[in-house]
């Protein structure tokens, strides 16, 4: 499932005060940086995270022997939950291997930086899909299964369709603008009371 959709979904009802995890008992009372660990790669997001904040500067080993997943998926959701950061790494030597190690922390204090900047990216997304939606007339076939069709595209194709020949008829996107812009202001509001 695309990220970006998961997030929106995530911060749209965060923003209505409707808790997302009302199907997700085990998460419910959670830390809001298991929450988005969970919401990030699911249940093994949700393991890693859990490990981290039971045990602070930890080694991908020690949180594979806690979590009991394989060291090479321990690693990956590392990578990515350090890479978003969320958690931040040292590396230090293993006094008894005698090589260097990474000791991984939670970042906490940087969930709600995180989630900001996704409620930031989700709305540039959604402004540009605006402006895309009002700057455009669209023609459809009626089939579920063709595109939408710009007017230029239409009137090259004599407005059939491509894929199943259908005539190209013109669509009412009201909605879809009156949607977009009603998920803009939402998040605008809730970025504005944020920074209050």
């Amino acid at each position: 499932m695309n990220y970006l959709y998961i997030m929106s979904q995530f911060i749209g009802n965060y923003i209505s005060k409707n808790s997302r995890y009302d199907y997700m008992p085990f998460v419910k009372h959670e830390d809001s940086f298991v929450k988005i660990a969970n919401l990030i790669g699911g249940e093994e997001y949700l393991k890693v995270a859990r490990a981290l904040l039971n045990t602070e500067d930890a080694t991908d080993e020690e949180i594979a022997s806690a979590t009991g997943l394989r060291i090479n998926i321990i690693r990956k959701v590392l990578y990515d939950m350090f890479g978003k950061a969320l958690i931040t790494g040292i590396r230090v030597k293993d006094e008894k291997k005698g090589w260097f190690v990474y000791r991984w922390r939670a970042k906490q204090d940087q969930v709600d930086n995180f989630i900001d900047n996704q409620k930031k990216k989700i709305l540039d997304r959604l402004q540009k899909r605006l402006e895309y939606e009002e700057s455009s007339e669209f023609y459809h076939c009626g089939n579920k299964d063709c595109p939408r069709i710009k007017f230029d595209s239409a009137v090259e194709l004599f407005f059939k369709c491509n894929n199943c020949g259908g005539p190209l008829n013109m669509v009412d996107n009201t909605r879809v603008k009156e949607a977009l812009r009603y998920k803009i202001n939402q998040i605008t509001d809730d970025i504005s009371a944020s920074r209050q």
